[in-house]
Formats: structure tokens, C-alpha cells, sequence
């Protein structure tokens, strides 16, 4: 509050002297004291108006540094430079990245009751400014394009007067709305390196008194020109974030990208994986009743759960082709059952030629052998040769991953391969002994060394993304996407992290991971599961406490699996 009966206490150090001033009674003469009291009537209205503005200018910068949406930035933008002249209508253009013409971002018009562009669903049908005619001289027959050519301020008083510039579109514009178009302030938005990044144009100032339509005057040009330099500093730096943040997804779609180039399947997986992710966490956030009811992620969290679930793979750049698209038992670099039916063919040339020479024998000993002896050896060559092709038809289907392997079939395996030949005059098995081992995997298509070489994808996820600064926002990028494949009862790996000690996030990510696991189509080692099979094993996972029961039923109830069945499994897949 400031003292009425002194204009100027408040405004001015503090006096002691000033102080004892009687403001009252300035002078003896009655005509100077009343001059000499306006004066300072002038001052302190004056000095009011200044700190206003200081104080309304400090408010914005604040506003405009701290806003990181793109679309509410440039509206504020707009209605902070319309506040603070009291303009009717403004509108915002931005430079195109060829610096060819200007784009339309903003129009408003209270007058007209429109807001279009920003955060308005109402779609702006203006056309570009260009910037240059077809002759590729500068075009500054329009204010807008002259304005970011020069990088001059332009003020019209009236619009309608004016010279120098075509003012058509108003003109039309008026003509077909019944508006009226007259002062005109046009301000070009510099960034720190003075490049032009846009223009704002004002129109029609009004009178906060009367609300009549005036000039712009000198000191809201100051003002203007002063939000349009905070606000290209403002607009700049979220436009540099808004980059960052894209070059950062394009680093995540290139490391997808380089996962795709091992295995196919697994840059499918990792789509699926992320919309999973999102349906699940999405469905939390609706909840009313139930155990998530309280829960809810903000706009960053979703961001961090996307991340986490775009990079939750990441690890497997580390692991080998042959071992990621294991398809078959046999398979390493390729399928060695092509290698092993080989060796068998060679096996049955041999036999054919053991029993010839039996044959031959018989010739040798002098006379004609009799039938009976001829066909006794036809027999023996015959049933070997059927063995031979019982055995590697036998060794086919066990080299496929889709059924489990009992002890009898692990058993005839082991005796099969003991068996042996001769190469070179040497004698070799049946089967390697590495053979041996992978085509006796009873589940599945990789050995237990693959099998913790393909788990070790999480711990490198885990070390791979720890090494990445991430802003303090995604902090737990690191900690969601390596914890996809922990358990419930500390059980999963890589850290055995127990139930308590898991993010909700992880949680999901687990739920999301395991079903699209189940359903996928592209696996080259499995067939496409029902649908009713992986929720049956969904449910069986959840009493054994490996993942999270109450993320797997707002999964169900909200019919998550059906939604993503339809837009991702075939249709035979989907039996419920």
C-alpha cells in the first residue's frame, strides 16, 4: 500500500528527509503546489505502469520457460502479446525449415469468437506465406514475409491506408465476416543466433478505457518486442528439447532396427511388447475400484514405461544370430539335421556296399552260390537299411522343438549315436557327441548353455542401459526394461528380484512380455498358440507366483487379450 497523502513513498529509497516532506503543501503558492502534485500524480502513475509491466514481463518469461508443450507455448505466446497491447486478434507464423515460406501456427480473433491452431482441434485452412515469388525475389508485398525477411518491426495505424504492402486478404477477410481491420503491429521472433523463427502479428489495439480500436503505441512496441525476443528464447529451447527427444526415439527405433536385422521375429516382439505395455498401463489409469484405483502414471511415467518397453530387448544385440533364431535342435549356423541325413546316406551307400561284397565272396569261393544264401544277405541288407531310415526319421522329428522328449526317446538317441561307421578308415559315431546333446533337449529347441546365453540379454539390458545418462525423469528405464523377466518369488533373473521388490512397471512388462511370447505367429520354432492355452498358462504362472495377479486381471476384465488377438493373432488362434 503506498501512502496517498506522499505520491512517492514506496517508489524511491527510503528518505528520511523525504519523508518529513509535506506533499500536501509543497509550496506557498497555491498554483505551483497544485502543478507540483500533479507532476508527482504523473510520476507515481507512470512508475506504477513500469513496475506493471516489469512485473507482468517477469510473469511471462517464467510462464513461456516453463511451458514444454509445443502447441500450448505458441498459444501462450499469443495471448500474452495480445494481453499485454490489448490487441483484438493475433496471429503466429513460424519459418519453415527451408526458410521458404511461413507456416500458420496460431489465430485468434475475440471479436469473432475463433481460435484456431495450438492445442484447438479446429484445423486452420490458411495457406503458407512464401517468401520468395516465382522469380526467387523476396516478397515484400506481404507484411508477414517482410517482417521475416528484414527482420524490421512493422505498425500500421490503419491497415486501409497503408502503402507499401497488399493487404488483400484482410480486406477480403473483412468483406466476408462483416470485421474490420485496422491497426496492425508485426514483430519477427529472433532466437539466440538473431536467425528468424517466426512472426507475430497483432491486430487492432484497443482502448482499455473505451475499447476503441487505436494505433499501437511506441511503448506496448517495446513490450511486444520484448515478449517476442523471451518468447523466441522460449521457443527455441523447447523446439531444441522436442529434438532431443526425437533423435533419443530415433536411437531406439535404430536399436530395434539393428535387433530386426539379427531376428525378424524379435523387432515384432518388441512392438507387440510396447503396445501391450501401453494397453495395460492405459487400463490402470482408468480404474475407479479395485487394487489400482489409487494408481495412476502421469505423462512422464507413461514416457518412461514406453521407453523401458521399446528397450526391454536391447541386450540381445549381444547374443548370436544362430542362438536367437534357433529353430531346430540341430540347427547352429544351419540345421545339421541336412548334415546328419547325409552322413546317414553314407552309411546306407556303405552297408549297400558291405553286402555286395558279401556277395562277391560267395562268387569268389568258386561256383554258383545258391539262391538261399544270396537272399539271406538281400535280408540283412534290407533290414539294415530299414533301420538306418527308421533311425533318422526317427532323429527328424526328435530335431523338432514342438514336443516334449521322454527318457525312452533320449535313450534311443544315445544308442543311435554310439553306433559307428567308417571315414577315411577311421571309425566315427553315429552322432557327435554335440549332436547328441542338442538333439536330446527335451523341451524346446536350445541346450542349457543357449538357453543362459539368451537369458543373459537381460543383464546386458540391465548394463548396456546404466551406461546411458537418462534424464531424471526416465531414470527407471534401466530398472523396468531389464526387469521383465524377474519372478514373484525371486525365482526369474538377472538380479532374482522377489515380489516386493519389483516395480509395478516391471510387473507389467512381465504380464505383456510372456503373452505376447505365447500367441506370437512368427516364432520359426513354435506353433501359434491358442488363445485359451495362453491364458490357461498365464494363470498357472500366476499360482506359482512368476507374475503378478492383479496386473493379469485387469488384463482379462478389461479384455485386453481380445483386443490384442484381433488386431494381432490369426484367427484360428482365437477360441474364446
Amino acid at each position: 500500500m503506498h501512502d496517498e497523502q506522499n505520491p512517492v513513498k514506496g517508489y524511491l529509497p527510503a528518505d528520511p528527509i523525504a519523508d518529513e516532506i509535506d506533499f500536501e503543501n509543497l509550496s506557498s503558492d497555491r498554483r505551483l503546489n497544485k502543478l507540483l502534485k500533479s507532476v508527482l500524480g504523473e510520476v507515481k502513475l507512470y512508475a506504477e505502469n513500469q513496475i506493471k509491466h516489469i512485473k507482468q514481463l517477469t510473469q511471462i518469461g517464467l510462464a513461456l520457460s516453463s511451458e514444454k508443450d509445443i502447441s500450448k507455448l505458441l498459444e501462450n505466446i499469443v495471448d500474452q502479446a495480445r494481453d499485454l497491447s490489448n490487441a483484438d486478434a493475433g496471429t503466429l507464423y513460424i519459418m519453415e525449415d527451408d526458410k521458404e515460406c511461413l507456416r500458420f501456427e496460431i489465430l485468434q480473433n475475440d471479436s469473432m469468437n475463433t481460435r484456431m491452431g495450438g492445442t484447438r482441434t479446429i484445423e486452420q485452412t490458411l495457406p503458407k506465406v512464401p517468401l520468395y515469388d516465382q522469380a526467387g525475389q523476396p516478397n515484400h508485398a506481404n507484411v508477414s514475409s517482410y517482417t521475416a525477411l528484414t527482420g524490421n518491426i512493422v505498425n500500421i495505424p490503419d491497415v486501409y491506408e497503408a502503402e507499401g504492402f497488399d493487404f488483400t486478404g484482410p480486406r477480403e477477410y473483412d468483406a466476408s465476416t462483416g470485421y474490420r481491420s485496422k491497426s496492425m503491429l508485426v514483430i519477427p521472433l529472433k532466437n539466440h543466433e538473431n536467425d528468424i523463427i517466426g512472426v507475430l502479428q497483432l491486430l487492432n489495439a484497443q482502448d482499455r478505457d473505451t475499447g476503441e480500436v487505436v494505433a499501437f503505441s511506441p511503448e506496448y512496441v517495446d513490450l511486444i518486442g520484448s515478449l517476442a525476443s523471451q518468447a523466441a528464447v522460449a521457443l527455441t529451447n523447447t523446439q531444441l528439447i522436442q529434438d532431443l527427444r526425437n533423435l533419443f526415439h530415433a536411437f531406439i527405433r535404430s536399436i530395434a532396427t539393428a535387433i530386426d536385422a539379427k531376428s525378424p521375429y524379435t523387432k515384432g516382439h518388441i512392438d507387440r511388447v510396447v503396445e501391450l505395455t501401453m494397453m495395460i498401463a492405459e487400463a490402470i489409469n482408468t480404474e475407479s475400484e479395485g487394487a489400482f484405483k489409487d494408481t495412476a502414471f502421469n505423462e512422464d511415467e507413461i514416457e518412461e514405461m514406453r521407453i523401458a518397453a521399446w528397450m526391454h530387448d536391447v541386450g540381445k544385440i549381444t547374443t548370436p544370430e544362430n542362438v536367437v533364431n534357433k529353430s531346430t535342435k540341430a540347427e547352429t549356423i544351419f540345421d545339421r539335421i541336412h548334415l546328419i541325413a547325409t552322413r546317414f546316406d553314407l552309411i546306407a551307400e556303405q552297408v549297400k556296399i558291405r553286402f555286395l561284397n558279401q556277395k562277391v565272396q560267395l562268387f569268389n569261393n568258386g561256383g554258383r552260390p545258391d539262391n538261399q544264401a544270396l537272399n539271406r544277405i538281400d535280408e540283412k541288407c534290407t533290414e539294415k537299411l530299414t533301420q538306418l531310415r527308421d533311425d533318422l526319421a526317427f532323429i527328424e522329428n526328435c530335431n523338432s522343438p514342438g514336443e516334449f522328449l521322454e527318457d525312452d526317446s533320449i535313450d534311443r538317441i544315445r544308442q543311435i549315436g554310439a553306433r559307428t561307421y567308417f571315414r577315411n578308415g577311421e571309425e566315427q559315431p553315429y552322432l557327435t557327441a554335440d549332436e547328441i546333446e542338442n538333439l536330446c533337449i527335451r523341451k524346446g529347441s536350445l541346450t542349457t548353455a543357449e538357453r543362459d546365453r539368451i537369458q543373459d540379454h537381460a543383464t546386458m539390458t540391465l548394463k548396456m542401459l546404466r551406461q546411458l545418462p537418462f534424464p531424471k525423469k526416465l531414470s527407471n528405464v534401466a530398472e523396468y526394461a531389464s526387469g521383465h523377466h524377474e519372478k514373484l518369488d525371486g525365482t526369474g533373473y538377472p538380479r532374482g528380484l522377489s515380489g516386493e521388490e519389483l516395480s509395478l512397471q516391471s510387473k507389467i512388462m512381465a504380464v505383456a512380455d510372456i503373452f505376447e511370447a505365447l500367441t506370437a505367429k512368427d516364432r520359426p520354432y513354435k506353433k501359434p498358440m491358442q488363445l485359451s492355452q495362453a491364458i490357461k498358462i498365464l494363470g498357472f504362472m500366476v499360482e506359482d507366483k512368476h507374475i503378478d495377479a492383479e496386473v493379469l486381471d485387469i488384463f482379462l476384465r478389461n479384455e485386453l487379450h481380445l483386443e490384442y488377438a484381433r488386431i494381432q493373432m490369426n484367427p484360428e488362434q482365437i477360441d474364446l
